[in-house]
């Protein structure tokens, strides 16, 4: 105990790194404001589609591979190590999950598409860890190699295989979904009135208790456990030293090669359920090339969270919705939302103004016009921005948070045993 104790008055980041922390009521104030903006972009824009059950449903289907992703670059880059690879450890994941899934049933598959992550965040672990192999090379390596064992491997698992080739697996049976009867047809009614905020609302909740998959369920919980896990446990203490100041972690006997393993390995496992959740859940098939980047996406949920798992289910909810928008009427959706970005960009001008930061101010004022009159001016975006949208999203979170950011102190710091003694 009192080990814990000294590591956490040694190493610990101070809280907020330095700024003041929302309270619970200032989030929800913020949650309630954002919500209500939403409501009154789709009344003016008749998009009435932006918030219905469909569309919540489907961008909850979208999210949770990205958060998946992002959940276990936080395990990685808490305890030092940073992880590129994620991206290949979510192909080795959809290609054991859909492997083992078609032969022995999608929990089996669920399972393998996991081991199969775990064995891309050892590999990482070694080359990292033990070799010191600068992060982001070992990262990038991982994935080119997981493209192309698992593009080797098809060779010899589908090919020939009924439903399969060297693209593609058999098709894999699906993971019970579940829904709340009463309450979701309840919910469902009340979201096609269309009323202010109420609809919003109903729309929101009915599309998380409508055809929701039990893998679904496991991947939702699994944020509050990691919360949990890291910022609750003597053992998350340690791991999260690890990634503050891994020479004093090891002055006071924590064995940091040990957590680091442990962390990365945790990493590729995460990155690996979600892709399983991609083979499995999502399409019912693994398809080369089908995590379209989703990895890259997590690692920058990670981000837009400050590498935190509440801020990190945010942008991953925030990616996975931009996302959906494209599947249901994307042309209109994303058109709304033009206008919506136009309203918080002048808000952010008052901001601005509001701190005396007058050339972003300016700066936002006129992008602000720009986007008002391409929204005024146009009945819908090209279909190729439609396909874009989440990847500019991804950009512009970024850009516009990357001044809170904190990033834990020894992330990605080369670190040698025995520099503590």
């Amino acid at each position: 105990m009192s080990t814990s104790k000294a590591t956490a008055a040694r190493v610990a980041p101070t809280k907020g790194g330095g700024r003041r922390k929302l309270s619970l009521s200032v989030v929800l104030l913020i949650i309630a404001g954002a919500l209500a903006l939403v409501s009154l972009v789709r009344l003016i824009s008749g998009a009435n589609d932006v918030t219905s059950v469909g569309q919540v449903a489907g961008a909850l289907e979208l999210a949770v591979p990205i958060g998946l992703a992002g959940l276990g670059g936080l395990w990685a880059e808490r305890a030092g190590v940073v992880n590129i690879g994620l991206e290949g450890m979510m192909v080795l994941g959809t290609w054991f999950g859909a492997w083992a899934g078609f032969q022995w049933g999608p929990w089996v598959g669920v399972l393998f598409g996991i081991l199969g992550g775990c064995l891309g965040g050892l590999l990482h672990a070694v080359i990292t860890v033990t070799f010191g192999v600068n992060h982001i090379v070992s990262g990038v390596a991982i994935n080119i190699l997981a493209v192309g064992v698992t593009r080797y491997l098809s060779n010899f698992a589908f090919d020939g295989i009924q439903g399969g080739s060297s693209k593609q697996s058999p098709r894999i049976d699906p993971i019970d979904k579940i829904t709340i009867p009463g309450l979701s047809d309840w919910l469902q009614d009340l979201q096609q009135q269309h009323w202010f905020l109420i609809s919003d609302i109903a729309g929101i909740l009915g599309g998380l208790v409508t055809g929701l998959s039990l893998l679904t369920v496991v991947a939702l919980l699994l944020i509050p456990a990691t919360w949990w896990i890291l910022w609750r446990t003597p053992f998350g203490l340690r791991l999260r030293s690890c990634g503050e100041s891994p020479v004093a972690a090891e002055t006071l006997g924590v064995n940091v090669y040990k957590y680091k393993y442990i962390a990365v390995t945790v990493s590729g496992g995460l990155a690996g359920l979600g892709g399983a959740f991609l083979a499995i859940v999502a399409t019912g098939i693994y398809q080369e090339g089908q995590t379209g980047g989703r990895g890259y996406i997590g690692l920058a949920a990670m981000i837009f969270g400050n590498w935190m798992p509440g801020g990190m289910a945010l942008g991953a909810g925030l990616f996975g919705f931009t996302d959906s928008l494209k599947l249901r009427g994307g042309a209109e959706n994303v058109h709304a939302m033009l206008l919506l970005l136009a309203i918080l960009l002048v808000i952010a001008v008052f901001w601005q103004l509001y701190r005396k930061k007058y050339v972003a101010a300016v700066i936002s004022a006129a992008v602000s016009a720009l986007l008002f009159t391409w929204y005024f001016l146009t009945d819908q975006v090209p279909s190729q921005f439609v396909d874009a949208a989440p990847y500019v999203t991804t950009l512009l979170v970024l850009s516009l948070s990357a001044q809170r950011l904190r990033m834990p102190k020894a992330d990605g710091v080369p670190y040698r045993k025995g520099e503590g003694k």
